[in-house]
């Protein structure tokens, strides 16, 4: 596959309507917000989880595109599977770690035996890792923690790499009480009398327009076999997660633009802040608070030489 040899920046501009984009668990599910200005938030994880569902979506458990963080896994078991897949054992705590390498050949009579080198930990865990990141998609993507002390499958610092998303424009959660003409239990219609009525509460962002930023290294991307073909897959989910991860809670969200900037070399042609400052959003009408994207006009203004802009979802 085509190796990556140009580094990139992206910006990705997704919003929500009568909805909850991500909600926070020590806040009763609320969604997330800056205490300090009300702007709401977007964890990088709530948006790597909407990718790394899209991509098991259309590729299933294939391999090379398997997924290793996902619902119900046991990632130790995941470890193993590798190890095996390799031919390597399982090493405990207090075991020596490694692997027999081939035999000598051509042993003369009478000569001593040589004993077989045993390759060191590192060299088993290396061998581990590579094929995690060869065999899951988000682990050569995204990087992943997998030192565990049980089938240790080492660290991968992952080539793409996204900030939180923010909102342009302080929001407000609405609360809304619900009905559920129904109890769970013959005891609850007991107490209320036959009525069977449940009571619930939802939280909503009336309108909300966000704004993550991204960024593509080519050399992390070399480490883990990152090619053109995954990134080709990457602009994709990040165009059309959200048309493959509807809720009720979430209401209507959708990627309205995804602005990508192509650097000609690995090591980029402007600094990334510089890129970013290009991209403008301004309110319409002021006099009101925005309920949807044409609420807001959208400007890219020049970037530096060896740069290119590319407009991606819309």
């Amino acid at each position: 596959m085509a190796e990556i040899k140009n580094r990139y920046d992206f910006v990705l501009l997704f919003d929500v309507k009568d909805g909850n984009p991500n909600g926070d668990p020590d806040a009763g599910n609320l969604p997330r917000f800056d205490a300090e200005t009300g702007h709401g938030l977007v964890t990088d994880v709530c948006l790597k989880r909407k990718v790394r569902n899209y991509v098991q979506l259309v590729h299933g458990f294939k391999d090379g595109y398997d997924i290793y963080v996902k619902e119900r896994a046991v990632l130790s078991m995941l470890h193993a599977e590798a190890y095996e897949r390799l031919g390597l054992k399982v090493q405990a705590d207090d075991e020596e770690s490694g692997a027999e390498t081939e035999k000598p050949e051509g042993k003369g009579k009478g000569k001593a035996e040589k004993k077989p080198r045993k390759a060191s930990e590192g060299e088993v865990v290396h061998r581990v890792r590579d094929e995690m990141c060869r065999r899951y998609f988000d682990v050569r993507t995204f990087g992943a923690l997998m030192s565990l002390k049980e089938a240790n499958a080492g660290q991968v610092r992952g080539p793409v790499q996204l900030t939180f998303g923010r909102s342009l424009d302080p929001v407000v959660a609405a609360e809304h009480t619900i009905t559920r003409m129904a109890v769970a239990t013959r005891k609850e219609a007991d107490k209320q009398g036959g009525d069977n009525r449940t009571m619930g509460r939802k939280n909503t962002v009336p309108y909300g327009l966000y704004r993550a930023h991204g960024f593509l290294s080519p050399a992390l991307a070399r480490q883990t076999k990152f090619s053109e073909a995954d990134l080709d897959l990457l602009w994709k989910a990040l165009v059309e997660m959200f048309d493959h991860d509807r809720s009720s809670a979430r209401g209507l969200m959708a990627t309205r633009r995804l602005l990508v900037f192509r650097h000609a070399s690995e090591l980029g042609n402007a600094p990334a802040h510089k890129l970013f400052d290009t991209v403008g959003l301004r309110r319409n009408d002021d006099s009101r608070p925005p309920r949807d994207f044409s609420d807001y006009a959208l400007s890219v203004g020049s970037v530096p030489p060896g740069v290119e802009v590319m407009e991606l979802g819309g």
